[in-house]
């Protein structure tokens, strides 16, 4: 694959609604790289998504798109839960992976993930795409060149409406499935960008509460964790709040830097008595920039830094804060 002429040649194991847009069309428009092959248990489902975006093969069984001897490299994009099987399928064909994040359930199941694409020697990668996007790499050089002096402390602040009824049965709130509720959806994202900006959260705990009882998963959370051993974080993400908000705030010895997480708005740097504003916006497609950065890799220049280790951190992390 170190040859440019030859494309990185994608399968997508799960297209469903993240693979429309944010991941999908991006295996096709990044350099050196083209989607030939996607599947779903629901071998219609999977022909509908190949016509519509001009895949040449659709599959209704993982194995088999995993074994196609025309497929380089397989994007896993379905609920957690199957993550570690799918992945270790991959592992076994010797072929190079990109998961959905949460990268599992829970640690262990990363562990397991990481130490069979070692043993194979080939690359795991998990989608935590914000770590490409140009937002963030902004606000890694802000960091870095001490736009606010020290940074001392860090605080996330993450909010919805309660889920009822029908969205309430989203896997996205059954445990059994995404491995906690909501939390692991978003906090993990959350996590995985500070680890990206500061290095890794050292230690952490927090408080789980279901506090709605629209489901059985916690629906309200709040941690307090250490980032390398300077600074302190503190994290509430509250699913039984009155709107939707989400706030990134960093506190240096100099001033503030807010951020949003998952919102496309701007960058704000506040110093004493200026008041800087970076009006940063997404690419069309959000996952292109990782999947470029992905591609060039395989390709044999550049580096991805959305590894099954820094993944498996956040998990790490998420699986301290709900231990209560």
């Amino acid at each position: 694959m170190g040859h440019h002429a030859s494309a990185v040649r994608w399968g997508i194991v799960g297209c469903g609604d993240v693979t429309e847009v944010k991941s999908g069309p991006a295996f096709q428009k990044a350099e050196g790289s083209a989607l030939v092959a996607v599947m779903r248990r629901d071998r219609a489902k999977a022909e509908d998504y190949a016509r519509r975006h001009g895949v040449p093969r659709a599959y209704d069984d993982a194995r088999a798109l995993v074994d196609d001897p025309d497929i380089d490299a397989v994007y896993i994009a379905t609920p957690p839960d199957s993550h570690a099987p799918l992945a270790l399928l991959v592992a076994a064909a010797g072929k190079p992976c990109l998961v959905e994040k949460p990268m599992a359930r829970g640690y262990g199941e990363c562990e397991a993930m990481i130490a069979a694409f070692a043993a194979a020697g080939v690359p795991l990668w998990v989608a935590y795409y914000r770590r490409a996007l140009p937002r963030f790499l902004a606000l890694r050089d802000l960091v870095r060149s001490g736009a606010v002096g020290q940074v001392t402390s860090v605080h996330l602040h993450v909010t919805d409406r309660l889920a009822n009824g029908e969205a309430a049965a989203n896997w996205r709130f059954d445990p059994a499935t995404a491995g906690a509720g909501l939390f692991y959806d978003l906090a993990s994202h959350c996590f995985d960008l500070l680890d990206f900006l500061f290095g890794p959260i050292t230690d952490a705990r927090g408080v789980a509460l279901n506090t709605g009882g629209t489901y059985a998963a916690e629906d309200v959370t709040s941690a307090v964790f250490r980032v390398g051993d300077r600074m302190t974080g503190t994290g509430t993400w509250n699913f039984n709040a009155d709107a939707k908000a989400d706030a990134l705030t960093i506190a240096g010895s100099e001033g503030i830097i807010t951020s949003p997480v998952f919102s496309d708005t701007d960058l704000v740097v506040a110093r004493r008595n200026e008041r800087r504003v970076l009006p940063l916006r997404n690419p069309p497609h959000v996952h292109q920039p990782l999947i470029q950065s992905i591609v060039d890799e395989l390709h044999g220049h550049g580096h991805c830094e959305s590894t099954g280790e820094s993944g498996a951190r956040a998990s790490w992390v998420m699986e301290r804060c709900l231990q209560s």
